[in-house]
């Protein structure tokens, strides 16, 4: 069992703002180009827009506070808007610049020292002003601008998808982002996931909305601030949806812009996206490797923030797992594991000799472990102290990971194979690498690929002393780690469970690790998690290994471990855990 790294998001932009998104453009003077016309100029024109002249928001009796979305977008026209954002290592700050192209021409021009602090976006992007209908200010705030929260197209000629990755990245560990505004498309100004819930009474407001004059200045953007009425209502769990006038019985149970307000089935839910999806193989309340709590066990949730591709995954998996902790013998079946694989049906085992052929492969990393806790396990084990993290191993390229489990009619095991492939795709050989073993428990009922990590307590002087049990593994592309590496796929495949690891009558399973992304899991069971019951006090190390036995073809071994300093202290049954700063990044 293990809990996945927040990610996994669509869009929620309906058609009738995005029509009127589209409308305010085009009265901005926003055209198609006619045929024939020369190329744009590479310097973007960002505009701040409102959708709608109203919102309205719901605070839940249960659990008061409302989520600042107020439906306003930036529009990039005249070329993409695109930034680069990138460290050198965790002892380097972090740093952006903004590329700009023309045709095959591409210039990039740095942007001011300490603009940027993480990875999370623009921040203080946005300012938010809210006036009471006395006209009294009663919030005055600023919020973190991801210009990836793609939301949708203004003009009919725009591309018909963003190139840019869906989210930004949430991985405390993130080593380099590209984050962007395609052209004639809108990306929610609304920070989402980074934000808390704002404390207002039932009634009606008047929000004004500006893009901060240090972006103003840095970005060409002109002053034009947008005005939105905001209604807040006081609701209830226990109550029915309101039923707005001229809609069906029917109709009233959809939830916020047509999405129906409802517990998704047990499978996939929500399209996955945002470099970290959300992939749960636990009980149902969890925190996850961001360090977001999910409370299960009440609802219904208030609608997931839009944009964010991890948001509404986040959201189906509350709903999940709330659906989970009702029902005794699916409990902790959050992970939509049970869904077989789309693609090879009739796979057949390899034939031939197996070869490594002289081509690029992955280069398999392991980042430092996060998100340390001291728990007891969940009281599975009385009386026991046990060190929780998340680690990730991810793939620096410039060849994704490429592994197919093979099932003999009859056996447990399948038999696995790593593939390889030149620069233009053609596979052009394979070899062996070990087995894919079924798990039958709640949460897991997929095949895991043996051998892709290994987790150890090292001492202070890093001889080991307690190992996970946790070895054996479903890959996804969780995170966005690196997407400025050589080759990165800004778009990867199995990013979640239900995309990649089969049923138990699967005769064949593929699992693929993209150039980019890594994978993260949560150890934080009896079993995965490190027992320190009867640990002395002191430094150790937590020590995240890829490819431990180095069965797997990778461009280079010797970057596979990584290790993360902790200091154990307090006593039997109540131990605690400080975790200093890996070199700039901060908290454990």
């Amino acid at each position: 069992m293990m809990t996945r790294s927040p990610q996994g998001r669509t869009n929620r932009l309906a058609r009738t703002p995005l029509a009127v998104a589209a409308a305010i453009a085009v009265t901005a003077g926003v055209v198609a180009a006619a045929p024939g016309a020369k190329t744009a100029a590479p310097k973007p024109k960002l505009s701040l827009i409102a959708a709608s002249t109203s919102v309205t928001l719901d605070s839940w009796k249960e659990d008061p506070g409302v989520y600042l979305d107020l439906g306003t977008y930036l529009t990039s026209e005249n070329g993409a808007f695109e930034l680069k954002v990138t460290r050198k290592s965790y002892k380097d700050p972090v740093v952006a610049s903004q590329v700009f192209r023309n045709g095959k021409k591409t210039t990039t021009k740095t942007l001011p020292a300490g603009l940027v602090k993480d990875f999370s976006g623009l921040p203080d992007f946005a300012q938010v002003q809210l006036t009471d209908a006395a006209g009294k200010t009663v919030l005055k705030q600023t919020e973190a601008f991801c210009p990836n929260n793609a939301s949708g197209r203004v003009r009919p000629d725009a591309p018909a998808n963003s190139k840019y990755p869906q989210s930004c990245p949430v991985n405390p560990f993130t080593l380099g982002s590209v984050w962007g505004v395609e052209n004639g498309w809108a990306s929610n100004t609304y920070a989402g996931y980074y934000s808390k819930p704002v404390q207002l009474a039932a009634g009606t407001y008047t929000a004004k909305i500006n893009v901060t004059k240090k972006y103003r200045d840095l970005f060409g953007i002109a002053s034009k601030p947008q005005t939105v009425k905001v209604v807040v209502r006081e609701r209830s769990w226990e109550e029915p949806p309101p039923a707005p006038a001229g809609r069906s019985a029917a109709s009233a149970h959809q939830g916020h812009e047509g999405h129906v307000a409802k517990a998704p089935a047990s499978g996939h839910g929500a399209h996955a996206g945002h470099g970290a999806p959300v992939r749960t193989e636990a009980p149902a309340a969890r925190t996850t490797g961001a360090g977001a709590t999910f409370n299960v066990g009440h609802g219904p949730y208030p609608p997931a923030p839009p944009a964010l591709p991890w948001a509404l995954k986040k959201e189906s998996l509350q709903r999940q797992s709330f659906a989970a902790a009702t029902v005794g013998d699916r409990a902790g079946q959050t992970d939509g594991s049970r869904r077989a694989p789309a693609a090879r049906p009739n796979a057949k085992r390899p034939t031939g000799k197996a070869s490594v052929p002289a081509v690029p492969k992955p280069d398999l990393r392991s980042l430092p472990a996060y998100g340390i806790t001291v728990s007891d396990g969940y009281e599975e084990v009385p009386g026991k102290d046990y060190l929780a993290f998340s680690a990730n191993v991810w793939n620096a390229g410039p060849a994704k990971l490429v592994v197919d489990g093979f099932r003999s009619p009859g056996k447990e095991l399948m038999d696995a194979y790593q593939y390889f492939y030149d620069a233009k795709g053609k596979q052009v050989g394979y070899t062996p690498t070990g087995t894919m073993e079924w798990d039958p428990r709640p949460g897991h009922e997929h095949w895991h690929f043996t051998d892709f990590a290994s987790y150890r307590l090292l001492k202070a002087d890093k001889k080991e002393t307690v190992r996970s049990g946790k070895e054996a593994f479903c890959l996804a592309n969780t995170d966005a780690v690196d997407y400025t590496v050589k080759n990165a796929n800004w778009h990867p495949d199995n990013t979640d469970l239900s995309t990649a690891c089969g049923q138990e009558n699967s005769i064949s399973v593929r699992e693929v690790l993209d150039v980019g992304s890594g994978d993260t899991y949560t150890q934080d069971l009896p079993g995965q998690s490190f027992d320190i019951t009867n640990l002395p006090n002191g430094t150790y190390y937590i020590q995240v290994l890829a490819n431990p036995e180095n069965r797997l073809k990778e461009t280079n071994h010797k970057n596979n471990s990584a290790l993360r300093k902790v200091v154990l202290g307090g006593k039997k049954g109540a131990r605690t855990v400080k975790v200093p700063a890996h070199h700039l990044v901060k908290g454990n």
